[in-house]
């Protein structure tokens, strides 16, 4: 028997995964040249059946952890801690108090901040997290306005009329001798 969160669970497979990323260059000569590894996420993948009167809460726990994302404590011949992925509970004729299950557990890990719990209380308010909403853009003043008048007419319906100002043109005198002049 094993446990998820102190619940029993009766397992038939246990499969861990302890998976790499290599990267590799291609060289002029012989093999590929393998530079770099990086470790990813231990993850155990876990499959069994959970019969008997229990069976609903169970299945309730196991939706529920998985739905929002609770970091649940596994025993069974390997321990593991980590976030339930790929919840799939199959029915068949086997089974009929109960479920077949089989889900992946994934390793996580939870940052935190190891140094502002440690500052004295000024200094945590200078180290609070600054808001920068970027550069605005500001209004340009434009010497022409468009406005709009209403005017009545002799059969009593009204009209708009668009109106505007326009700022006088100046003359551009150019060089003598340029090919504009």
């Amino acid at each position: 028997m094993a446990t998820i969160d102190g619940k029993y669970i009766w397992v038939e497979n246990e499969t861990p995964n302890f998976d790499v990323d290599i990267t590799s260059q291609p060289v002029e000569k012989d093999i590929d040249m393998t530079d770099h590894v990086q470790r990813k996420a231990r993850t155990l993948a876990i499959s069994g059946i959970c019969t008997g009167k229990n069976a609903a809460d169970m299945q309730s726990f196991l939706v529920q952890a998985s739905d929002k994302g609770q970091i649940v404590k596994y025993v069974g011949r390997l321990s593991f801690t980590g976030l339930i992925s790929g919840l799939s509970m199959p029915r068949d004729y086997q089974t009929g108090d109960g479920f077949n299950f089989s889900f992946t557990l994934i390793e996580v890990r939870v940052a935190q901040s190891s140094y502002v719990n440690k500052l004295p209380t000024p200094v945590k308010a200078q180290a609070a997290k600054i808001v920068n909403s970027g550069v605005k853009q500001t209004k340009s003043n434009k010497k022409t306005k468009k406005t709009e008048t209403k005017t009545k007419t002799k059969d009593k319906k009204t009209t708009k009329k668009k109106t505007t100002t326009k700022q006088a043109v100046q003359k551009v005198k150019f060089k003598k001798g340029s090919p504009w002049a």
